[in-house]
């Protein structure tokens, strides 16, 4: 067993897998796998499954044991990502009250939504938070002047700020697309399913408050989308893997799977979609009757290499002239190289991406 087939494993087992892991325990390398979780943003769901395996293997442990100085600092980690996710949390809370009795309908797009769907919620690496608002360009620009300290930036998708010194990022639509048909086939479709999204409200951990998250059926698209876009954009991570893992292994997706396969060919994701089930399958053994398409290895194992050698949302990879580590000018030239690197596998992506990207600085600087 070689070291990534055991990381995969311990993965598979970090998510409920029943398997035994007498073997993986004896041949794992704990500090390449604390590495790896590193990397990967997922030292939280890494040190709930060893405290698992010390449960339920605690013999084999003894054989191979972690080391006590790694393992303290392994679940100062955890502790602090769980402090972080009760922060994050009690801010997105306060933050879905004041805009819902302002009248601004909205919802948490990923982030603390995604947690809600981990055994643990507290043991997901958080991010900001992301909050799509149900409202015209001008009116939420308005409103944010008004409520929040922005600065002179601005995205075609999202205004950037923060709250209680918690990144912020406040959408006027979810996500975007290179290619302009499929762009605008996307947002006619964000359009049409606002309503629910806004509608769908759950509850935070130990009395956080309560939020408005998207419905899974939505997550299956919206989050592909995500994947597809930072794909191109900067790379992805496993720990945005797992996130979709947690969306698509749902039973209520089998009755509408044939609805979301036309939908996925019609916003032209069939192709990033068969990757990312062919990622899921390997990784972390998602079963088949569970995909939303048909693996697709040539472009999955290209998938799963990037997301290997770049990381959490590409921040260290290592090929491409370590380009996510560049500044602006040479980053903007080595991303169009890379990309080309995908065109003969997603031509319609790849070969926009450098034209949509110009155009976002140009409009970005118009804007100012």
């Amino acid at each position: 067993m070689n070291d990534i087939t055991a990381i995969f494993d311990f993965l598979k087992y970090c998510l409920g897998s029943k398997g035994d892991m007498s073997r993986v325990i004896a041949c794992m390398d704990w500090q390449m796998l604390y590495s790896f979780a590193s990397k990967q943003a997922l030292l939280g769901l890494c040190f709930d499954g060893i405290e698992r395996l010390g449960e339920e293997y605690p013999e084999e442990l003894k054989r191979n044991p972690i080391g006590r100085e790694l393992l303290m600092t392994w679940m100062g980690k955890a502790q602090q990502i769980r402090r972080q996710n009760m922060k994050v949390n009690a801010v997105a809370g306060k933050l879905f009250a004041m805009l819902r009795e302002d009248g601004m309908r909205c919802c948490v797009l990923k982030g603390q939504g995604n947690a809600l769907m981990y055994p643990n919620p507290y043991s997901r690496t958080p991010g900001d938070i992301d909050v799509w608002i149900d409202a015209s360009r001008e009116r939420i620009m308005e409103y944010a002047q008004k409520k929040f300290e922005l600065g002179d930036d601005i995205r075609l998708q999202h205004l950037e700020t923060s709250s209680d010194g918690v990144p912020v990022e406040l959408h006027f639509f979810p996500c975007s697309m290179n290619n302009p048909i499929y762009h605008a086939r996307l947002q006619k479709w964000f359009r049409r399913n606002a309503d629910l999204q806004c509608s769908h409200i759950v509850r935070l951990p130990d009395g956080a408050g309560d939020i408005a998250i998207p419905t899974t059926a939505f997550n299956v698209i919206y989050q592909l989308t995500h994947l597809y876009h930072h794909f191109f954009d900067e790379g992805i991570g496993m720990r945005q893997i797992i996130d979709y893992y947690y969306v698509v292994n749902n039973d209520e997706l089998l009755a509408i799977k044939d609805t979301l396969q036309k939908e996925l060919k019609y916003l032209g994701l069939w192709k990033f979609a068969g990757a990312v089930m062919y990622v899921l399958h390997e990784a972390l053994g998602l079963s088949e009757e569970k995909m939303i398409a048909p693996m697709d290895e040539k472009r999955g194992k290209l998938l799963l290499s990037e997301i290997l050698d770049g990381g959490n949302f590409g921040q260290h990879f290592t090929k491409y002239g370590h380009f996510t580590q560049q500044g602006m000018a040479k980053k903007y030239f080595l991303k169009i190289w890379r990309n080309m690197h995908f065109v003969r596998y997603y031509p319609a992506e790849a070969l926009c991406e450098p034209l949509f990207r110009t155009w976002h600085f140009l409009w970005r600087m118009w804007q100012k």
